[in-house]
């Protein structure tokens, strides 16, 4: 379990507090401060900051797969990162551990006696048997000392010992030593690990009569992960050299305490099913309590990781809402900035034409020829009827312009902007204003009007300028 965040803590993220909580679990470093300045040289890359603090004690290798010949065999997962590979630190010398040895002993009075006598030739042959080791191993080296292939020494291991005892035994775990222990950190289960020596005297029983009884098959099937490989292979001797046994056959457990792999029992010597059961159940129940506080601490993160994403997903929700009431509140707005504009553009579009036409008239109204005598023998009094029903009057001489009268009833404030002059009997309308075909309009003489007529001004404007004169 992983240790509580202190005072160092204090000033972090509650990201970054669960960074280095991971960190502290996969490296197994039991002083946080340090996590710390690690994962800070590395700039919070937990992967980064594990790869460059681990050891590789192992060379990477692709992920097991179970032999065919071997149907009792757990195959190890597939990697999903370099970190799977990495060994993690195991713990050798925890305050409190379980340790079983059974010594070999003759079984006999004539046993004990053969002993005695055979003793001091044992040991001189022994210390003598070392001698010539250690010279030999000056001068070569012990091939057994160099790690090429640690998953093709587990995967011979297992093909030879099922060919010699066959395939009634726990399932095996078929990958190498770390990544057993990181699938039992991970999975948080307890290790079962069996050193296996072909040379000893005591292996065949161990194997035929405890290793592939049904109860003990059983009995490790369903409490724990068990991982074994040969002392005669690279793997198997560098694992003998870290757990230091002393004698076989040797099983060790090894499970997360204290947030690190610690071995937590050791059984060495001739144990039978019955005995080695009884005593493994006894390891496990003094360890519970350590992978039953690992696992509410895994689960307490997995629980503060899912309300983190959950608060995120929420938050992220929200400002969304926020970001799309913010932009119909724009849009709404620029829609009625919209509609602004335009009725201003209206607005000064009307008042530039007012003020041309304005303009228009003024210099219709100079140009516009004086009003003659009534008295005139060519005077032709007019009288014009405006839409809205008023009257205009006024005199013009016959040979004035049609567009003199078109100019007289423009300049008049009650007057259409646009509009056509038309008589009632016969009704026609009287080509006013200058054309392409007849630049010069006829006068009033050409159009045959009388010493008095009545003429009708007819509205030609359309719609929007007739409704933007109301409003005016």
């Amino acid at each position: 379990m992983a240790e509580a965040p202190d005072e160092d803590e204090a000033d972090l993220s509650h990201e970054h507090t669960e960074i280095l909580l991971q960190f502290q679990d996969l490296a197994g470093i039991d002083d946080i401060s340090r996590c710390r300045q690690l994962l800070q040289n590395h700039n919070w890359n937990i992967e980064a900051a594990v790869r460059d603090t681990l050891n590789m004690q192992e060379p990477p290798s692709s992920p097991p797969s179970s032999l065919s010949q071997s149907p009792t065999l757990h195959p190890s997962p597939p990697s999903s990162s370099s970190l799977r590979d990495r060994e993690p630190a195991v713990n050798l010398n925890p305050v409190f551990v379980r340790s079983y040895v059974i010594p070999r002993t003759p079984r006999s009075w004539v046993s004990w006696a053969w002993s005695v006598v055979l003793l001091p030739f044992r040991f001189t042959f022994t210390s003598i048997l070392d001698i010539l080791k250690f010279i030999y191993g000056i001068f070569i080296p012990d091939p057994r000392r160099m790690v090429t292939d640690p998953l093709g020494d587990v995967r011979r291991f297992l093909t030879r010992f099922n060919t010699t005892y066959g395939s009634n035994h726990p399932a095996m775990y078929e990958g190498t030593y770390g990544q057993a222990l990181n699938e039992a950190k991970r999975d948080l289960k307890f290790l079962l690990v069996y050193l296996h020596s072909w040379d000893h005297q005591d292996t065949r029983q161990f194997c035929t009569q405890t290793l592939c009884s049904e109860t003990f098959r059983v009995y490790v099937d369903t409490n724990l992960l068990f991982w074994a490989v040969s002392v005669d292979t690279p793997e198997g001797y560098r694992v003998s050299q870290a757990l230091r046994e002393t004698s076989y056959p040797f099983l060790g457990v090894v499970v997360l305490r204290d947030n690190r792999m610690t071995v937590v029992g050791r059984l060495e010597g001739l144990h039978s099913a019955d005995q080695l059961i009884e005593r493994l159940t006894r390891i496990v129940r003094d360890n519970e309590t350590s992978l039953l506080a690992a696992r509410l601490d895994r689960e307490h993160r997995r629980q503060s990781q899912q309300l983190r994403q959950e608060q995120d997903v929420a938050y992220e929700e929200s400002l969304q809402a926020d970001r799309e009431k913010d932009r119909r509140k724009q849009a709404e707005k620029d829609k009625i900035q919209k509609i602004e504009d335009e009725k201003i553009e209206k607005v000064l579009e009307k008042q530039r034409k007012k003020e041309e036409i304005e303009k228009l008239k003024a210099e219709r109204r100079e140009g516009l020829p004086p009003e003659p005598d009534s008295t005139d023998p060519d005077a032709i009094h007019v009288v014009l009827k405006l839409p809205n029903g008023d009257r205009l009057e006024r005199n013009f001489l016959a040979q004035d312009s049609l567009q003199a009268i078109h100019d007289y009833v423009f300049i008049q404030p009650l007057s259409p902007t646009q509009f056509q002059i038309m008589t009632n009997f016969p009704r026609r309308v009287l080509p006013c204003l200058p054309t392409r075909d007849c630049p010069d309009p006829r006068t009033l003489l050409d159009m045959g009007l009388t010493k008095k007529e009545l003429l009708y001004v007819q509205d030609t404007g359309d719609d929007d300028e007739s409704e933007e004169d109301d409003l005016g």
